[in-house]
């Protein structure tokens, strides 16, 4: 079992930056690829960046290429740098762990494990 806690939300002005990060516990094979979604009212979740391992795989939606940045520690847990940040950005975040992969992946069925959210709130 993974268990996953996202912290780091907040309100921000556009321009801004925000680092959202996900602490994780359980077994070290289920969080080897991990990844942070989005979803605001009324839209579909979102993929917004995955990771595999350190880094070796990532992958980023086209909407936030240049401006965030998924990273991962030694210890599994992965951060979302978020920089630049635009109105269109706000939306609750949400940390997913995927398993063994071999790349990174913004499908949500490839994650079986998923964390309760951080609200991110861009204001123009």
């Amino acid at each position: 079992q993974v268990q996953l806690v996202e912290s780091g939300g907040g309100s921000v002005q556009a321009g801004g930056s925000l680092r959202l990060s996900c602490l994780a516990s359980g077994s070290g094979s289920s969080t080897e690829c991990m990844g942070w979604f989005r979803q605001a009212p009324g839209k579909e979740r979102e993929g917004v960046a995955s990771i595999v391992g350190s880094g070796r795989s990532t992958l980023y939606a086209d909407s936030v290429k240049g401006r965030f940045t998924i990273s991962k520690d030694n210890a599994k847990n992965v951060y979302l740098q978020m920089n630049s940040l635009k109105p269109e950005d706000t939306a609750m975040y949400y940390c997913a762990a995927c398993g063994l992969r071999w790349q990174a992946s913004l499908i949500s069925g490839s994650y079986n494990y998923w964390g309760q959210g951080t609200q991110v709130t861009v204001s123009s």
